[in-house]
């Protein structure tokens, strides 16, 4: 198996494309026999990118704070007695609301599973590479609150959040918002609602 020069994979690394430097360096070159180059270079570049792919995707999903990290769509129980739409739950799945700015809420029993499917949602969004985020409503409230009191600490929270394309809310008004809490009148100001 022909190997890359000690040089050539130190500059490989220090460009960052080790995903490239490990698939040329996995490929088998029996299979890779009689192929022109051209054909082992696409070989060996769709490999890596598809790890770079799940890498970033991994990345996402362990950055958006997952309640439930392992929440699917595909593994949702669509019983007749929960309500749920399959159609639905298909089209939320395309994530084509984020492009439309739509908002979506879920409304139901405390335990009906709101907070798994929130953060399923956003687990798809990830796998679209979407930048999402999952918070508590109380968690939210405090960090607002810590905000305000630090200089500069309200517009630092305004950029944190409005950098995500999904943020799932959860537990969203379980309890009426007091006067301290007043994040949606900050969006609101800052532009970003």
């Amino acid at each position: 198996m022909t190997r890359l020069d000690p040089e050539t994979r130190r500059k490989l690394r220090e460009m960052g494309a080790t995903a490239l430097l490990e698939s040329f360096e996995a490929r088998d070159e029996t299979l890779m026999m009689g192929m022109g180059f051209e054909d082992q270079v696409k070989i060996v570049v769709d490999e890596a990118h598809s790890s770079f792919t799940h890498a970033k995707v991994e990345g996402l999903i362990r950055r958006a704070g997952l309640r439930y990290p392992n929440a699917d769509l595909r593994r949702l129980d669509m019983i007749a007695e929960r309500g749920l739409d399959q159609g639905v739950i298909a089209q939320l799945g395309t994530c084509s609301f984020i492009d439309r700015h739509q908002n979506v809420v879920f409304q139901g029993f405390t335990g009906s599973g709101k907070s798994y499917l929130g953060c399923a949602l956003a687990k798809q969004a990830c796998t679209h590479r979407i930048r999402a985020h999952y918070i508590r409503m109380p968690d939210l409230a405090e960090a607002w609150a810590l905000a305000r009191d630090k200089p500069n600490g309200s517009s630092t929270f305004l950029k944190k959040y409005a950098a995500f394309t999904l943020l799932v809310l959860d537990e969203w008004l379980l309890d009426p918002p007091d006067e301290g809490m007043r994040v949606r009148d900050a969006f609101r100001i800052a532009g970003f609602c």
